[in-house]
C-alpha cells in the first residue's frame, strides 16, 4: 500500500462505510455531471446524465482491469461540439460521441503497438505539471461564481453574502474534518459532512427569509421536490413521483429515425433542430474530431496527476492504451445510455487526494449508486436542491488540490533554465488568460463566418506549451550539435599539432 493512502486501490472498506464513501464520490462529481445537460438546454436529461456517468465508469473499470480509481462524468470539453450536434437531435449527439470515442480507441491501438515513449518526449513534466495546475486554476472561476450564488433568490441570487457564508461554512467544515487527527471517519467523509453543514446553514437562512419575507436570505430552492410530487394542476404525480425512466440518447435517436420527428426536449433547446442529413453527419464529425484529439492530452495530464497521488504509474500499468480505451468506449456507452460524452473527472481525482481513499470498490459502488439513483425521482430531486454556494465551498477544496498537485510536479523542474521558464509561462498565462482557438468551418451567404469549432483554453494552452517546448528543444539541440562540432574540430587540430611536434 502507498504510505499516503488509507485505502489502496484493491482495498475494500466495510459495506456500510463503502456506501458512505461512494455517496461522497457521487456528491463530489454531481455538480459538474448535471451541469452539462443543463448548459446545453436539456435539464430534463439530468437522470440520463447520472446513469450514463455510472455505466461509463463501469466500462472504464473493465478496460483498466480495475486499477485506476477515477470516475467518469459529463465532459465540459465537448460543450461547443454538443451545441452543433443538437441541431440534428439525439442522432447528432450519438454520432458525436461515437466520433470522439473512436479517436480515443484509434490512439489506444497506436500506443499498444508503438509504445508510450513518444508521449513522454512530446509531453514531459515541464508540460504536464503546469497543465495539471491549469486544470485546477481554470475551474476556480466556476467555483467562486457558485460560492456566492443562492438557488432561489430572484433579486440577489448571483452575489449574495448569505450564500457566501454558507459556502464558507461548507469549506471550513471540509478543511477541519480533513486535517483533524483525532477521528478517522471525518477524514474519510469530509465532503459529506461539509455539504450537511452548508445545507443546514442554508436551510436556516431560507426559513428566516420566508418568515420575514426577505428574498435576500432565500438560499435554497425546494421547488424540485414539490414538482416531483405535485403536477402543475395540483394533482399528485403518481408512480412517476417515485420511479422514472431516464430518456437514453440511444432510445431517443431510434425514436427520431422511426417517427421522423425531433423530440420536444431538443426543439426546446434548439428550435431549428432537424433530422440528421449527410451534410449534418459531416458537420458533427468536424465539430467533434479536433476536440477529441486535444482532450487526449488532458487525459494524460489527469492520469499523470492521479499516478502521483496513488504512487502508481497508470501510464505503465494498466497502460495508457487501456486507460484511453476505457475512456473512449466508456464515453460512447455513457452517451448511448445517457446523454453526454464522458471523461475522467478532476473532482474525482481531488476527492481521492483529500480523503486518501483510492479504493476501486468505492468507485465501482459510486457508479452502481448513480445508475440506481437515476431511476429514483425523490433522490434525484433532493440532490438538485443542494445550493450552488454549498457546492462552491466543496469545489474550493477540490479544485485547489488539483492545482496544487500540478505544482508538486514543479519540484523536479529547474525554472532557472530559460527553456523551462518559457514553456511553463506559455501554458499558465495563455490558459489563465482564457486563450481559445476558434476554427471556422462554415460561411453565411454574405461571406461572414457562421459556424466555428472552439478549442478550450486548457487545450489551447497545452498545444502552445508543446509547440514552444518542441521549438526550444530543437534550438537547444542545434546549439549543442554545433558546440560538439567545434569541440571535435578543436580536438582534431590539437592532435594534428601534437603529431607535427612529435615528428619534429
Amino acid at each position: 500500500m502507498a504510505k499516503n493512502l488509507v485505502y489502496d486501490i484493491h482495498d475494500k472498506p466495510r459495506f456500510g462505510n463503502m456506501l458512505i464513501f461512494a455517496l461522497q464520490q457521487l456528491l463530489a462529481i454531481l455538480a459538474a455531471t448535471i451541469a452539462v445537460p443543463t448548459i446545453i438546454g436539456l435539464p430534463t436529461q439530468i437522470p440520463a446524465a447520472i446513469f450514463g456517468a455510472g455505466i461509463g465508469t463501469l466500462v472504464y473499470q473493465f478496460f483498466t482491469r480495475r486499477k485506476s480509481p477515477v470516475f467518469l462524468g459529463s465532459s465540459f470539453a465537448f460543450l461547443s461540439s454538443l451545441g452543433v450536434a443538437l441541431a440534428y437531435g439525439y442522432c447528432g449527439i450519438v454520432l458525436g460521441s461515437i466520433v470522439a470515442g473512436a479517436v480515443y480507441i484509434a490512439i489506444a491501438i497506436i500506443i499498444h503497438f508503438v509504445g508510450t515513449k513518444w508521449i513522454t518526449k512530446l509531453m514531459p513534466p515541464v508540460i504536464i505539471g503546469p497543465t495539471v495546475t491549469l486544470i485546477g486554476l481554470s475551474l476556480a472561476g466556476a467555483a467562486m461564481s457558485d460560492i456566492v450564488k443562492a438557488n432561489s433568490s430572484v433579486l440577489y441570487g448571483t452575489n449574495n453574502l448569505a450564500a457566501l457564508f454558507c459556502g464558507l461554512v461548507t469549506f471550513m467544515t471540509v478543511v477541519i474534518c480533513s486535517t483533524q487527527k483525532k477521528y478517522t471517519m471525518p477524514r474519510l467523509i469530509p465532503f459529506i459532512l461539509g455539504i450537511i453543514a452548508g445545507y443546514a446553514t442554508a436551510s436556516v437562512f431560507t426559513v428566516i427569509g420566508m418568515i420575514a419575507d426577505l428574498d435576500y436570505l432565500m438560499i435554497l430552492d425546494w421547488s424540485p421536490i414539490v414538482n416531483t410530487f405535485v403536477a402543475a394542476d395540483g394533482s399528485f404525480q403518481g408512480l412517476s413521483a417515485f420511479i422514472s425512466i431516464p430518456d437514453f440518447a440511444l432510445v431517443e435517436s431510434i425514436r427520431e429515425l422511426t417517427s421522423g420527428e425531433i423530440s420536444a426536449e431538443i426543439l426546446a433547446a434548439n428550435k431549428n433542430a432537424t433530422l440528421i442529413t449527410l451534410g449534418g453527419i459531416a458537420e458533427v464529425v468536424i465539430a467533434f474530431l479536433p476536440v477529441a484529439l486535444v482532450v487526449f492530452a488532458e487525459h494524460i495530464a489527469d492520469h499523470k496527476n492521479l499516478s502521483s497521488i496513488i504512487d502508481r504509474d497508470l501510464i505503465e500499468d494498466p497502460g495508457l492504451d487501456r486507460t484511453l480505451l476505457g475512456d473512449g468506449v466508456g464515453s460512447i456507452a455513457g452517451t448511448l445510455f445517457g446523454i453526454c460524452p464522458n471523461t475522467t473527472y478532476g473532482e474525482s481525482v481531488g476527492c481521492v487526494a483529500i480523503t486518501k481513499n483510492a479504493s476501486i470498490a468505492t468507485i465501482t459502488t459510486t457508479a452502481l449508486m448513480c445508475m440506481i439513483l437515476s431511476f429514483l425521482s425523490p433522490i434525484t430531486c433532493v440532490l438538485q436542491t443542494i445550493p450552488s454556494c454549498v457546492m462552491g465551498g466543496v469545489c474550493l477544496t477540490l479544485y485547489g488540490f488539483i492545482a496544487v498537485s500540478g505544482l508538486k510536479m514543479f519540484k523536479s523542474l529547474d525554472l532557472n533554465d530559460s527553456k523551462n521558464l518559457f514553456v511553463v509561462s506559455a501554458i499558465l498565462i495563455s490558459g489563465i488568460g482564457g486563450l481559445t482557438i476558434q476554427i471556422p468551418y462554415a460561411l453565411a451567404e454574405n461571406g461572414a463566418i457562421s459556424k466555428t469549432i472552439q478549442i478550450t483554453a486548457i487545450a489551447t494552452a497545452l498545444i502552445l506549451g508543446i509547440v514552444t517546448n518542441a521549438i526550444l528543444t530543437r534550438v537547444e539541440n542545434v546549439k549543442l550539435g554545433k558546440s560538439k562540432e567545434h569541440t571535435s574540430a578543436d580536438e582534431q587540430q590539437e592532435n594534428s599539432e601534437e603529431k607535427e611536434h612529435e615528428t619534429v
